[in-house]
């Protein structure tokens, strides 16, 4: 029976990954630490695995100026330094069944993708992809956990040792189960997100334009028509619930991205996030549970 999803539940995960990256991108110290410079744009990036979150986490990274220059999949991999537009690989994948043989690209032959220079390595497969064995091989400067578990423990502590930014699975694929939990939440209320003020807002947004008008009308006289400019006039009906969603998810990921920033600052535990991660966790049940009252032995 096929499951009908929700707005924006598909391409939650690899959105979720796109905006962990971001959060983590843009914060100079971590950049200065592994020897980048902050920002998305001009990142060499390889994904392993084009599956639903390889591929939306390759389209938004793509969309924000990064080059994807190697995909990896089951039955091999392509390279292409000058990028890749995920858009036409997903289309030719469609048509053919495989990524192999993608215009301006080359098969890769070598040891393994995974190994190949690149700013950004993104892990979209499966679990336990880098070991202990192959960990010291890895020449990426970041590693963003989109399959779960993708990075063994000890390969963990190598990783540190090199120098790597790991941004943990455990946060940075959770964008699917954050707009499940909203999917949840509205079949709670049986009401659409956005359904109760969309009205309210455009009356409202046409309120403000019709003030800016008679404002600059008294100040200048005459008749001084106001047009909204195209990305007011996209707005101007107000949030729609698809821009609920998306902006809830990015606020969760920016919240839980501070929240692990400060907690690895605060127990001096330099790149190690993955241990930040879980203080963070175990911290937040251990106050809800005694905000509710509820003792601890």
């Amino acid at each position: 029976q096929r499951r009908v999803h929700g707005h924006g539940r598909i391409s939650a995960t690899g959105r979720g990954v796109f905006h962990g990256l971001q959060n983590f991108v843009n914060q100079a110290s971590y950049m200065s630490t592994i020897g980048l410079q902050p920002g998305l744009k001009n990142k060499s990036v390889i994904i392993q695995g084009f599956g639903h979150v390889g591929l939306h986490t390759m389209r938004y990274l793509h969309r924000h100026g990064c080059r994807i220059i190697g995909v990896l999949e089951i039955d091999g991999g392509i390279y292409c330094p000058q990028g890749i537009d995920p858009k036409e690989l997903e289309n030719y994948q469609i048509e053919n069944d495989t990524i192999l043989g993608f215009p301006n690209t080359v098969s890769y032959h070598g040891d393994s993708l995974l190994y190949e220079p690149c700013d950004i390595l993104v892990p979209a497969a499966t679990e336990k992809q880098i070991h202990a064995g192959n960990a010291g091989k890895l020449r990426c400067k970041v590693i963003a956990e989109a399959a779960n578990g993708p990075v063994t423990a000890k390969a963990d502590e190598i990783l540190r040792e090199l120098k790597i930014l790991c941004i943990p699975d455990l946060y940075l694929n959770a964008g699917g189960v954050t707009v499940s939990y909203f999917e949840w939440l509205k079949n709670l209320n049986h009401v659409s997100y956005g359904r109760l003020t969309w009205k309210y807002e455009r009356d409202s947004n046409y309120h403000l334009l019709d003030s800016v008008q008679q404002s600059l009308e008294r100040k200048f006289g005459g008749s001084i028509p106001v047009d909204p400019s195209d990305g007011f006039l996209e707005r101007l009906s107000g949030a729609g619930e698809m821009d609920i969603v998306h902006s809830g998810l990015d606020s969760t990921m920016e919240y839980s991205a501070r929240a692990i920033m400060s907690t690895a600052m605060k127990y001096n535990l330099g790149l190690d996030l993955r241990t930040a991660a879980f203080i963070y966790a175990i911290e937040k049940i251990f106050n809800t549970h005694s905000t509710a009252g509820q003792t601890f032995s």
